[in-house]
């Protein structure tokens, strides 16, 4: 009797390993275990970014907002991501330096972090970066990791039916939506640097100079020094860790740039 019981979990895990998507990151290939559709993903992104808008003040700043916008559908148009409704926002908010981008390519920036990206080539590093979090799928990667150690390795469509509330929860967790909207939770250090080296070649692509990224990682040490804790007890690269991983990135990405 313990055996049918320890065999139906186990046959229900191999159908559901056997009917995951194995999909693969932009740009360095690497094999991907994703439980969530793209289209789930997309729809948590749309409702999360509706979310977080109507509960941020945007900037009335013309100038800044044209500028974020052009620049991120010129790094947009590179992705190669065409089923994506692209949507950039300034959210006024000094004291935040962040910019996050959902699924389903829904970008906002805060101002705070312009204060430290002043040139449109600074802007295209980070905005490069966060597009890179979004078509390398880091959410739908992190939602499954969650689907399978809280509820038991369930399927998101199969979890919405039957555990929404603790679905939605975990969505939340994985993708910064939810009520709690000052901030994203950052990705593990894996996608950090996944997502460095993808939007080095993005915005390489797009006509941006690479260079800049580590002159404005640079500016980022800056202005957290003494406040990183030990790289070991962080989900990101420190800033050093990342400079000289952009460093040894940059031939590579050099090869795309044609300025």
């Amino acid at each position: 009797m313990k055996v049918r019981y320890l065999l139906v979990p186990t046959l229900l895990l191999c159908m559901l390993l056997l009917a995951a998507s194995c999909a693969k990151a932009p740009i360095t290939g690497r094999k991907q275990f994703l439980l969530i559709t793209e289209a789930e993903e997309v729809q948590l992104g749309v409702e999360g970014y509706s979310e977080i808008l109507e509960s941020s003040n945007l900037s009335t700043d013309e100038e800044a907002v044209r500028q974020l916008r052009a620049i991120g559908h010129r790094i947009a148009d590179v992705t190669g991501e065409e089923d994506y409704e692209w949507e950039f926002n300034l959210i006024e908010n000094d004291s935040i330096v962040n910019a996050f981008c959902l699924p389903g390519g829904k970008v906002a920036f805060y101002t705070g972090i312009l204060e430290l990206a002043e040139t449109e080539d600074e802007i295209a590093t980070v905005m490069a970066h966060e597009i890179a979090h979004a078509t390398a799928r880091h959410g739908g990667e992190r939602m499954t990791q969650m689907l399978m150690v809280q509820l038991g390795g369930i399927a998101l469509g199969e979890a919405l039916k039957n555990n929404r509330a603790e679905t939605i929860e975990l969505a939340a967790v994985a993708y910064g939506v939810g009520t709690s909207l000052a901030y994203v939770l950052p990705y593990s250090r894996k996608h950090e640097t996944e997502a460095d080296h993808i939007g080095l070649i993005y915005m390489a692509k797009a006509g941006y100079d690479p260079r800049a990224a580590v002159g404005f990682w640079k500016k980022m040490q800056e202005h957290h020094a003494g406040q990183e804790p030990p790289e070991w007890l962080s989900t990101h690269p420190n800033s050093q860790t990342r400079i000289v991983d952009l460093e040894r990135l940059l031939p590579e990405a050099l090869e795309y740039y044609d300025g």
